[in-house]
């Protein structure tokens, strides 16, 4: 597909491509604007249409038209390439080769879902007892209905099928598309549909609500050659303008709460879709802001739901909030059709996942009695194990010892007793990982101006042990960095600042090492042969 990158790039200049999200203004030979990801105060990114590429500083990320999308839509390569494709108008199924059979079918698939919607669409408007369910006892407005593309099935079991097969499409096709059952009729009947609707605009499949008592109350398309349940998100096509410039996501648990929210003017919501939250969920959130609040129900499966997607964001590095005060009402949408504003109130009003997790737990629990204290503790040290910040990991420990009445060593002598408990068995998936050490942000800034500087300022024998790209991409991001380090510098001396730059480098090196080993210190036994070898080679570092 490198030909048809290449001719998609030839089409579509960086600043148009960037300037559909960012704000540019001329700087020179480059453009400035504020980051995507509201990170910075003053404008900090900056694009080279000579070079066709961007760069970040304030958020440390940059590339082609591609990584763009790919980071500022949290979605993978190639979303982006039929995103960008759709764009430059060209046709993907020239350079796709082995695959081209696959992208025929993928095509023929969103033909057919497309055309579906419309067909619901024209079924619900037909409908008048279709439409004062929707309009009336689901209070939603015109609006809503057009934005969310939302339809009605009808109750023969044919009727879709003998439209789409009228416009040439086949069985294959349609089963393709998930839009049929196991015996080859219409999956969808007498249901009000909601198509899924990707991040690049396209039905990729739909969720349908039952009209009266009837059983699956919810009905999803299966998984299909378009549709991923573990990685699809309700509500981010429509969300993600709003999510962008006001920087946070509601996560809700239904697609109606999510549509609710919409209408109730909080567009940030959004939901999973009838599963579970997967890392992939959180991933693509997380590219778009790092204030993620959870909206869920509080009853049991609410509780659940809360402690894995806190088990699955600590892993991942990412704090979460909950929105917890519904004003009496069960839900996000309940407390909607109860008052619109006090949905808006409420989702300002956040606490940290972790605080109402344990205070939920509190509720059900009598913390004078011993049985229920070592229920609590259990429950609160294995979220603890998921927080990564030491000073935030202390000041939970405090709270919880105080709850608990006994001191946080107490707390230190059982969580170091589950911990090692769960190495023994292994049995949770993070465990069998190995751990990967992500670079810190500031010393990755130093590692690009440094070799920035070893690069363009003729300072080849730069003693730092970094390499310097190959990839011709690499190096003009490279050369966008050295020329905004030093834009505003008159006669610089390169030498001097490298010098110093490295110095500042080899320090911060050098207290990240010291950190990691400190970690890894605390995960070991006093009476292990490894550890007196840690302690030694953190005293040497200490030393230097």
């Amino acid at each position: 597909m490198d030909s048809a990158k290449e001719e998609i790039k030839s089409r579509l200049a960086v600043e148009d491509v960037v300037g559909q999200y960012v704000e540019l203004k001329r700087s020179g030979r480059t453009l400035k604007g504020h980051s995507p990801w509201g990170v910075d105060k003053t404008p900090s990114f900056m694009v080279s249409p000579e070079k066709g590429i961007w760069h970040d500083f304030s958020a440390n990320k940059g590339g082609d038209i591609f990584t763009f999308v790919m980071e500022v839509e949290g979605i993978g390569f190639k979303e982006a390439m039929e995103k960008l494709a759709a764009q430059a108008g060209v046709d993907l199924t020239k350079y796709s080769g082995g695959d081209k059979k696959l992208t025929n079918r993928k095509l023929r698939a969103k033909e057919a879902l497309k055309l579906a919607t419309k067909y619901y669409q024209a079924c619900l408007v037909r409908d008048r007892s279709v439409c004062e369910y929707v309009f009336y006892k689901r209070n939603l407005n015109r609006g809503t209905v057009g934005e969310f593309q939302i339809g009605y099935s009808p109750a023969s079991g044919k009727a879709l099928k003998q439209v789409l097969e009228k416009r040439g499409f086949t069985e294959q096709e349609l089963d393709d598309a998930g839009l049929l059952n196991r015996f080859r009729n219409d999956l969808f009947k007498n249901r009000m549909m909601v198509p899924f609707i990707d991040t690049t605009g396209n039905v990729i499949g739909f969720t349908a609500r039952v009209l009266d008592k009837s059983e699956p109350k919810y009905l999803n398309t299966p998984e299909t050659i378009l549709f991923n349940k573990s990685r699809y998100i309700f509500g981010l096509y429509q969300a993600k303008e709003s999510i962008r410039r006001n920087g946070y996501v509601v996560i809700v648990e239904g697609n109606m709460d999510v549509i609710s929210s919409h209408q109730a003017g909080v567009k940030e919501a959004v939901a999973t879709s009838g599963t579970a939250m997967t890392e992939q969920h959180l991933k693509a959130l997380s590219n778009l802001t790092s204030d993620i609040r959870l909206a869920y129900d509080g009853d049991a499966a609410g509780v659940k739901a809360t402690e894995r997607a806190i088990m699955l964001a600590g892993d991942l590095g990412i704090n979460l909030t909950v929105i917890s005060d519904y004003h009496g009402a069960k839900d996000p949408d309940e407390l909607i059709q109860k008052d619109p504003s006090l949905w808006q109130e409420a989702v300002k009003n956040k606490i940290p996942a972790v605080d109402w997790l344990l205070a939920k737990y509190e509720e059900h629990l009598d913390l004078r009695e011993a049985p229920d204290k070592k229920q609590y503790s259990d429950v609160a040290l294995k979220l603890l194990s998921y927080i990564k910040d030491e000073v935030e990991r202390a000041a939970y420990e405090a709270k919880i010892a105080k709850k608990l009445e006994v001191d946080t060593s107490v707390l230190h002598e059982k969580g170091d007793r589950l911990n090692k408990k769960l190495e023994q068995s292994a049995h949770r998936k993070f465990l069998k990982k190995p751990k990967t050490t992500a670079v810190p942000d500031h010393i990755k800034k130093m590692e690009l101006s440094l070799l920035a500087l070893k690069a363009f300022a003729g300072l080849s024998d730069l003693k730092i042990p970094l390499d310097l790209p190959s990839d011709s991409a690499e190096l003009d991001e490279l050369e966008l960095i050295f020329n905004r380090d030093h834009e505003n510098i008159k006669d610089p001396d390169y030498q001097k600042e490298a010098t110093e730059l490295l110095s500042r480098y080899n320090k911060a090196i050098k207290q990240q090492k010291i950190k990691e080993l400190n970690q890894k210190l605390a995960e070991l036994d006093e009476d292990c042969e490894e550890y007196d070898s840690i302690i030694r080679e953190i005293t040497d570092l200490q030393k230097t």
